[in-house]
């Protein structure tokens, strides 16, 4: 095995780690926790403003 077939191996093991990656994070079970995790940013900014939009 000379290094060229190396070079073609460790690609290759990267274009499968990043097509798992792919679909694990575009598959409909994982959508729940992806989109919960995307609102976290604003549930700190809504909860410290009172009743009138200000902060407090």
């Amino acid at each position: 095995m000379d290094v060229n077939d190396m070079r073609v191996a460790v690609m290759l093991l990267g274009l499968v780690l990043f097509l798992g990656i792919w679909a694990w994070t575009w598959s409909s079970r994982r959508r729940a926790a992806f989109d919960e995790a995307a609102r976290l940013p604003f549930a700190d900014e809504a909860s410290s403003l009172d009743s009138h939009g200000e902060k407090r």
